[in-house]
């Protein structure tokens, strides 16, 4: 499977797992209730993905490893910096990361992407997810605000006024 780099907003196909993120506050407002016979609670290790077994990657386990991709140019994650929008999972097992840069322009997109790739597709047991694919959006555009405590704390050791 091959990812794809595309700069509109995600759009989740039905049966998809999704869980937005905000300020790497991960929300399950959309997912169902816990002990919801209906359909298991969104990012549940124990619901299968497509029918035979394979399990969906825990969505706390995927934002966990993306703390291994690091800005290059800052030597911060992502995940602390406050570039990751959301996460969603699909029934092959598929991560789908809504990500944006700090700039539009940043040159170093492939960089992170296979910094993503190393760190949700290998491993033990061969990763957390079959494959990924970033979803470059830009809206709603990137600030200060989306950084973390840590982040910020990352930061300031560096010389940053944040």
């Amino acid at each position: 499977m091959s990812s794809e780099n595309t700069a509109t907003a995600a759009t989740p196909e039905a049966g998809d797992a999704v869980v937005a993120q905000t300020d790497a506050v991960t929300s399950d407002a959309a997912a169902p209730a816990v002990g919801d016979a209906a359909a298991p609670a969104v990012g549940d290790a124990t619901a299968p993905a497509d029918g035979v077994g394979v399990s969906k990657a825990m969505i706390a386990d995927i934002e966990e490893a993306m703390k291994d991709v690091v800005d290059p140019e800052l030597g911060i994650n992502v995940v602390d910096l406050g570039l990751v929008y959301g996460v969603h999972v699909d029934d092959e097992n598929v991560a789908t990361l809504d990500m944006t840069l700090t700039s539009a322009a940043c040159p170093l997109t492939d960089v992170i992407e296979d910094q993503t790739r190393q760190a949700l597709t290998t491993g033990p047991g061969g990763g957390l997810v079959n494959d990924i694919r970033i979803n470059w959006v830009w809206l709603p555009p990137w600030g200060p605000d989306k950084i973390t405590d840590e982040g910020r704390d990352q930061l300031r050791s560096l010389g940053f006024n944040v």
